[in-house]
């Protein structure tokens, strides 16, 4: 990699809600989740998201090389600002990256425990605000305002977040927060970098004034580039710059034919009873970006050959299938992903937040596979096309 080509950052995924070598269905992120959630979608195999086998996910990201871990929030998963804290003492470096939902929790409140998680850490706190979606997930909090409402209080929760940790003693008046003198006890050191996403008109003004890095789901380069654009646009207009962030699984081996063999392995797992409960589920969403990511595959649920999933070179879409968020799987060899990982970053995504069934093994063979081709490929994505001359 050339002087001063920044280097993306890599983060993986903490699997709270369970895991599994199969797709993970119902309870992972899809809304209205029968009771159960995973354990009633896998016959075998699967992996109980107690301690020791987070933490055993926890050191491995942290051994392999990865900055961080994006822990998931909602009800089909375990609390990720209790769960992280726990791995604290099981890790020494690896940051956490906590999902959680503005509108269920104060912002002094948010505000003073990112400080004592910081203090606690060592500084290894960063924050993915989560507005939600779901309509049923959202009730199950007692949230029933309408999407355009999230919003607004989402953008006045991260006013009062950031003003407790800036200006304090702060006071605020709004029509969803009312605070005096708003302060957090020996402040904030580092302040947490604020992770949000959104594809809706109403998420990307917050987001441009308030995100330190935007994330987006792995759509085709094509549409990412619209979306980066788009952010790009409001955060100027905000005097202000944005990181950008991609969250994404990957499926990626020695060979290209031996990773679109699991795709297909995976596929003919899937029972397509589950797999039309869970479209029925993510078909009700109010997300824009899960929308998006349904409309990946024209509206079609039925599959045999892995690669109809193709939705982009090496973007596949089956993840899509059961798995609510978060749809798209890069599969390739690890040449190949490490190619298409570098095409984003020339986009402009500067990190990378990734998942593979199951998350263990998943995470060694990206590191040994796709890892050490990564930063060549950066190098070639950046130089752009090779022009021949005569």
């Amino acid at each position: 990699m050339t002087a001063g080509e920044r280097a993306p950052r890599l983060h993986w995924f903490l699997p709270t809600s369970g895991d599994s070598r199969s797709l993970v269905g119902a309870g992972q992120g899809v809304p209205g989740a029968v009771k159960g959630g995973l354990r009633e979608t896998l016959a075998h195999g699967f992996r109980e998201p107690s301690i020791d086998y987070l933490a055993d996910v926890a050191r491995t990201a942290e051994k392999l090389g990865f900055e961080g871990v994006l822990t998931p929030t909602g009800t089909f998963c375990e609390d990720a600002w209790i769960t992280t804290a726990a791995l604290l003492r099981e890790t020494t470096r690896l940051k956490f990256l906590v999902a959680f939902r503005p509108g269920v929790i104060n912002p002094v409140l948010a505000a003073q425990m990112a400080a004592a998680y910081q203090r606690i850490s060592g500084g290894r706190l960063m924050l993915n605000i989560v507005t939600g979606g779901e309509p049923r997930e959202q009730a199950r909090f007692g949230d029933t305002d309408p999407k355009e409402v999230r919003y607004a209080r989402t953008e006045e929760f991260l006013r009062v977040l950031r003003g407790t940790w800036e200006q304090a003693p702060f006071d605020f008046d709004g029509r969803f927060f009312q605070t005096e003198g708003a302060m957090v006890s020996g402040g904030v050191d580092p302040r947490p970098d604020i992770y949000f996403g959104g594809s809706s008109g109403p998420a990307g003004p917050v987001a441009a004034q308030h995100a330190d890095v935007y994330l987006t789901w792995g759509e085709p380069p094509v549409l990412v580039a619209e979306k980066l654009d788009w952010m790009r646009g409001l955060a100027r207009a905000q005097g202000r710059t944005l990181r950008f962030g991609l969250r994404i699984h990957t499926l990626s081996r020695d060979t290209s034919q031996e990773a679109w063999r699991h795709a297909q392995w995976l596929l003919d797992g899937l029972d397509p009873a589950t797999v039309a409960a869970a479209q029925q589920a993510l078909n009700a969403s109010e997300s824009t970006g899960q929308a998006r990511m349904q409309a990946l595959r024209g509206g079609r649920t039925a599959f045999t050959e892995a690669r109809e999933l193709e939705v982009s070179p090496n973007l596949w879409s089956g993840v899509g299938l059961v798995r609510g968020g978060a749809g798209t799987a890069l599969v390739g060899s690890h040449d190949e992903v490490a190619e298409r990982l570098a095409e984003y970053h020339a986009l402009g995504i500067d990190e990378f937040i990734l998942s593979g069934y199951p998350h263990v093994e998943e995470a060694w063979q990206f590191a040994e596979g796709v890892m050490p081709r990564l930063a060549r490929a950066v190098e070639r994505a950046s130089a752009g096309p090779v022009v021949a001359s005569a």
